[in-house]
């Protein structure tokens, strides 16, 4: 069930990475600020779940 939740994580990581792109490109800091952090959360806790799945 928990690797459910890492999918999910992973996604939402993945959106916040497109996000960052595109934030670059629109000189946008303080968004380019929040997708970086919520890329780097969302993807620390879906490695973090699926680590936890794998090795039992």
């Amino acid at each position: 069930m928990h690797i459910v939740l890492a999918i999910l994580f992973l996604l939402v990581a993945l959106v916040a990475v497109v996000s960052v792109i595109r934030q670059l490109k629109f000189k946008n800091i303080f968004a380019l600020g929040f997708s970086a952090i919520t890329a780097l959360a969302f993807g620390f806790f879906a490695i973090a779940t699926l680590i936890s799945e794998i090795s039992g």
